[in-house]
């Protein structure tokens, strides 16, 4: 990461210099993805108070971290740390936002049931993932007996006393089989 300081007047001593690498090291290492990131760092005094602003571009999207304080390299810490938060946050909502897109735009494009998702496993047989948008309740083997259908062989249910995920299957001659997880 480059980093370019204005408002400083002459050099950091080396320890104080080696410690603010580190940390712009690390902001790098969140940051860097694809090609090299700067780091513009702007120095204000006023009186007895050092203000530190640093901005980087990320993801089309400027990072500001804003730190005053009456130390110079405090001041500088806490914009980094704010600007850590930033990032994190920033490259929180950009992955969400693409996971979410994609999987919209493969699901929109096959004509598929409305509450099933398709998961593609290249060659071969495709997995569907039925209901797993609805949140159900837990229930208990009782409700479970009365929710099976005739035509269903199986059901899949949070069983409420063991909170556990149980499958009833229904047998040939009538009875029932209960595989609990």
């Amino acid at each position: 990461m480059k980093v370019s300081y204005r408002g400083v007047q002459g050099e950091f001593p080396p320890k104080i210099q080696e410690k603010l690498d580190a940390k712009f090291s690390k902001l790098s290492k969140l940051l860097e993805r694809r090609g090299e990131k700067e780091a513009h760092v702007v120095i204000t005094t006023e009186r007895h108070l050092q203000k530190a602003e640093i901005t980087v571009q990320f993801y089309d999207h400027p990072l500001v971290g804003l730190g005053a304080d009456s130390d110079l390299f405090t001041a500088l810490t806490e914009a980094i740390d704010k600007l850590e938060k930033q990032a994190v946050k920033q490259r929180a909502k950009w992955r969400e936002k693409r996971r979410v897109g994609d999987s919209e735009e493969e699901t929109a494009g096959e004509s598929a049931p409305e509450p099933a998702e398709i998961i593609e496993s290249g060659e071969g047989p495709r997995v569907f993932r039925v209901n797993h948008y609805e949140q159900r309740k837990p229930m208990t083997l009782e409700e479970a007996l009365l929710e099976i259908d005739e035509d269903r062989d199986y059901f899949v249910y949070r069983d409420a006393e063991k909170e556990c995920v149980s499958v009833l299957i229904r047998r040939r001659d009538g009875n029932f089989d209960l595989i609990e997880s």
